[in-house]
Order: structure tokens, then C-alpha cells, then sequence
């Protein structure tokens, strides 16, 4: 059955906020049919403290040869603190580029410092864990980076082998409060769930199947997707560089920072979820729902969020470095003593917590193709600009993974249904309609899920036509500017 759209109504501070920005010049008119101007020339705030040629490019340029990778001891830093690096690498020795990740002109990243070479040393292989099958790489540190001039940011830590082969670490240094500010969430935890670096992730085992997946992923131990980036280059770097184009009041976090800080939140005005953002701990839920609560806007730029439930343990390297998702309750050692810690997905027993609690929508399927979004309410404030109309399809925006609109009782709000576009779930092949929604929760706060995993790829300009990479950029560009100021009530 279609679901309802319900209009949103009394649009009072919405309308204010879009007039205000289009006639500041902020939100400048065009139609998708004609090209879009120039997007504004605009370095994102935090800029590099140490002087550095200009010239020297983040990508990798190689990643083949004896081969180097490596990890973090944390995923997140406050500024200043030390960093302990793992690398391991056949290569003689190596050195790490620390490149700070955004705007900067449309150059996507600047080098901040640079190391001296460090010896290189061929560590231990990887060890699996009985009885939950988790991988670990069993190394000692190789340096430790001292932060004291880094700026808040997401950065990407390069490793430069001296053979010549390249590869990644992540890792987030968050600002001294996120009062006032849009925080971006690296959602680190969906990277490792999926993360196959020495055998195993939540999925599946050394053979391939489910039986031998992990039933534990470890942090300690690279990532093997996007060269040990995670999912940071496809599922986020878009979403951050176009926020610090916007010269945004941001401030950057990981999904473990949820976990460890309830008090995180305060005071934020937004909370933007980049991307695939699958796995979340009651802590984590707690935190963006109590927030929520208190007048602060969320998105959700990508489908499937918050639909694994995990719980975190300890590791020899630090506390919450340990993700368990046993994600079949009656294999979880906790489903009799402590029902709400069992790691079954949100909505199922034993203490089920449908997603679309929060969110607005609920998950609803994976496939393997990508299909046209449909405009179902074309006079929300968002698609302000973008000159579409009632039925505008804009072509490989759905997909692979979708969310819609399910209704019942315990919906958060009134939800409008931005887009209602149909999408074949298997294995029947049948259109199940996918869905892009907003909802204003009680407090004010209004919350967007963007319902389709390919919005970020379309932001990036990867993976859609131009018409709809125009209309997802001004989309988003709205909502962050909406988010930005106040609550974004829209009843």
C-alpha cells in the first residue's frame, strides 16, 4: 500500500530560514535543467598550523609491492593527544603523512606534517579468536604521533613505504564542545562490522559463510576496504567537504565517541549520520535520541541505520575496542541475564526497539542495483532550488539498500514522505517501495533520513547522473543550513 504523504504544515521557521538564505545569497535559484553556478570558493575554517608545500597530493599513488598497513589505538582523539601507530611493512622503512580531510578549495585534503622515516619490521600474522572467531593483529606499536598542532577534523594518516606501496589510517580529532555546532559522525562502527582484514567480519568466516562469521570484530587491526580507509572515501568525504564548504559551525566525532560520552551532545544543533551507519549500541542510541529530545536535528545520509544492535568490551589496546553482534539472540550469551544487551537487531527479540523510533522509517532491503528516486513532495523546503516537480525522477539515486515508510502507532511524528521510489526487494523481485522522509519531533527537531544508501555516492558525483548528483547536493546544502541554526521545526 502507498503510504500517506503528509504535508508539512505551518512552515513558519522553515520558510523564514530558506528566505533568509536565498536573499542572503546563500541558497542562490537555478533549475537542475540549467547548470548550476560555481560552487562558492570557500576554505573550511580549521586550516593547517604547520607550513607545508601546497602541492603534495593525499591519494595514494601506490598500493602494491611489499605492501604496508597499519592501525590506530584509537579511533578518536581530543586535540593534542598522542596517537600509537601499528604498521606493519616488509619494506625498509616508512614514513606517515598526516593529511587533515574537507574542503579546502575543492582539494578534498591538506598535508598537515610529516614524519621521519621509522624503521620498518614485518609484524605477526593475524590471530582468530575462539570461540567467537575474532581477528586481531597482534602487534607492538611502531611510533607515536604527537597532535598538539592538529585541528579538529577528520584526517587520513598515509603510509609511505619506502618500496613505495601506500596505505591508510583513519582517525577523527574532535573539537573541545559540540554547543552550537553540526557534528558529523564517522560511523566507524559499520566499518568494522564489515571489515574482512584477516579473515572474518560480522558476516561471514574464512569459508565464505555465516556460520564461521565473527561474532566479535576487533579494532585492533587495520581496515582491508579502500586500502585501510574503511568506507571514509565513498560513504563520508563527500558529506564532510561539502559541510566545511558550506563554512559550517561543525564538529567531528566517532560512533564509539556516542558510546563513551552521554553528554557529548549537548548542545549541538545537528547531528548528520555520513553514510552507512548500520550498527549501534544502546549508549549510541540513547545519546542521539536524548539529544533529539532536547531540540537537536538529525539526518541520516544513507539507508539501514541503526538496525544492528552491538555492545562493546575492552582489548588489550583500550576500552570499547571490541564490537559484539552475535545478531542470532539464542547464540548470545546474555539473552536470559541481561535481554536488553542481547546483540539480536533492534527491531527483534527479546527487547525490540524498531529503528524507526528514531529515524522515521524502517529498513527495508538490499539489492544489487540502483534505481530512479521519484519526488513525491516537491514543495518541502529542502528541494528548494532544485526545480523539481511531483513525479521527477532522478535515475540511480535507490539502492542498494533502501528504508521506507511503514506507518502504526508509534511513529515519532507526522512523517512527509519526500520521495516514494520503487525498488525490487528479493528474492520475489516485487517493488517494495523506498522511501526519503522527514518527521519534527516534539522538542522541534526536525529529522531527515535520506533512505537510500547511494545518497553520498550521488553527493560525490559517483554514482548517479549529473541532474541527480545537482539536486542531492542542493538538497543536502539546504538541510545542513537548516540544521545549522535552531531546531528545524516545521509544525
Amino acid at each position: 500500500m502507498r503510504p500517506t504523504v503528509i504535508s508539512m504544515r505551518r512552515l513558519g521557521v522553515v520558510v523564514a530560514w530558506a528566505s533568509l538564505l536565498v536573499a542572503s545569497g546563500c541558497v542562490p535559484h537555478h533549475s537542475v535543467a540549467t547548470p548550476a553556478p560555481a560552487p562558492e570558493r570557500i576554505v573550511a575554517r580549521p586550516r593547517p598550523v604547520v607550513a607545508l608545500p601546497p602541492d603534495i597530493p593525499w591519494h595514494l599513488h601506490k598500493t602494491r609491492g611489499a605492501g604496508i598497513s597499519g592501525y590506530a589505538n584509537t579511533t578518536s582523539i581530543a586535540p593534542g593527544d598522542p596517537v600509537s601507530l601499528y604498521v606493519s611493512t616488509s619494506a625498509a622503512t616508512f614514513r606517515v603523512a598526516v593529511f587533515r580531510m574537507g574542503w579546502y578549495d575543492g582539494a578534498e585534503g591538506r598535508l598537515v606534517t610529516r614524519t621521519q622515516a621509522t624503521v620498518g619490521v614485518l609484524q605477526p600474522a593475524a590471530v582468530i579468536e575462539a570461540p567467537t572467531n575474532t581477528v586481531t593483529a597482534p602487534w607492538f606499536p611502531s611510533l607515536t604521533l604527537h597532535t598538539g598542532t592538529w585541528a579538529p577534523g577528520d584526517y587520513l594518516l598515509r603510509l609511505d613505504a619506502s618500496d613505495g606501496s601506500q596505505s591508510y589510517v583513519p582517525l577523527t580529532v574532535r573539537g573541545p564542545t559540540a554547543r552550537g555546532r553540526v557534528v558529523l559522525v564517522s560511523p566507524v562502527t559499520t566499518w568494522q562490522a564489515y571489515n574482512r582484514w584477516g579473515c572474518c567480519n560480522l558476516y561471514a568466516g574464512g569459508n565464505g559463510t555465516f556460520a564461521t562469521r565473527s561474532r566479535a570484530v576487533s579494532f585492533d587491526r587495520p581496515y582491508e576496504a579502500e586500502h585501510g580507509a574503511g568506507e571514509f572515501l565513498d560513504r563520508e568525504l563527500p558529506v564532510l567537504s561539502e559541510a566545511e564548504r558550506l563554512h559550517l559551525r561543525l564538529d567531528y566525532v566517532t560512533s564509539i565517541d556516542l558510546e563513551q560520552d552521554p553528554q557529548l551532545l549537548d548542545g549541538a544543533t545537528a547531528v548528520i549520520s555520513m553514510g552507512h551507519d548500520e550498527y549501534w549500541s544502546p549508549a549510541m542510541r540513547t545519546a542521539v535520541t536524548t539529544a533529539r529530545d532536547a531540540g537537536t536535528n538529525l539526518a541520516f545520509l544513507g539507508a539501514n541505520a541503526m538496525f544492528r544492535r552491538i555492545r562493546f568490551d575492552a582489548t588489550a589496546a583500550g576500552p570499547d575496542r571490541l564490537e559484539i553482534d552475535y545478531k542470532v539472540a539464542a547464540e548470545d550469551p546474555l539473552r536470559y541475564t541481561d535481554p536488553s544487551a542481547v546483540t539480536s537487531d533492534w527491531p527483534d527479540w527479546p527487547d525490540p526497539e524498531p529503528e524507526s523510533n528514531v529515524i522515521g522509517a524502517s529498513y527495508n532491503c538490499f539489492n544489487r542495483v540502483r534505481t530512479d528516486g521519484v519526488v513525491a513532495d516537491p514543495k518541502s523546503p529542502l528541494f528548494r532550488g532544485t526545480g523539481v516537480v511531483a513525479g521527477t525522477h532522478l535515475p540511480g539515486l535507490i539502492g542498494p539498500e533502501t528504508d521506507r515508510f511503514l506507518g502504526g502507532p508509534d511513529q515519532p511524528g507526522a512523517v512527509d514522505v519526500l520521495m516514494h521510489s520503487p525498488f525490487p526487494c528479493p528474492p520475489s523481485g516485487l517493488s517494495i517501495d523506498a522511501d526519503t522522509t522527514y518527521y519534527t519531533a516534539s522538542s522541534g527537531a526536525g529529522v531527515f533520513d535520506s533512505g537510500t544508501l547511494s545518497w553520498v555516492c550521488a553527493l560525490g558525483q559517483t554514482c548517479a547522473t549529473p541532474q541527480t548528483s545537482a539536486v542531492v547536493q542542493r538538497v543536502t546544502d539546504n538541510l545542513l543550513r537548516l540544521f545549522a541554526y535552531a531546531p528545524a521545526s516545521t509544525s
